[in-house]
């Protein structure tokens, strides 16, 4: 199991909708809205890194809203 807290920066005013939609995908775990930079948190989890980046790309990138995303693996030391 791989996980991966992505940084969601959005719309102005669009921080509720999107962390609503996000919180919706299947293999997201916990979604936050949060101050600072970027506007929503989601903590996603998978079988593999590149599930991962799919459910990036194909399901959270394309939440209206969604502006820009940053994506930090967990890495377990």
């Amino acid at each position: 199991m791989v996980e991966a807290f992505v940084l969601i920066q959005t719309e102005q005013g669009k921080m509720a909708q999107v962390a609503e939609k996000v919180q919706e995908i299947e293999g997201v775990d916990d979604v936050d809205v949060v101050a600072g930079p970027y506007d929503v948190i989601a903590h996603l989890s998978a079988e593999e890194i590149d599930a991962i980046g799919k459910l990036i790309v194909s399901e959270v990138q394309t939440v209206p809203g969604v502006i820009r995303t940053l994506t930090c693996p967990v890495v377990r030391l």
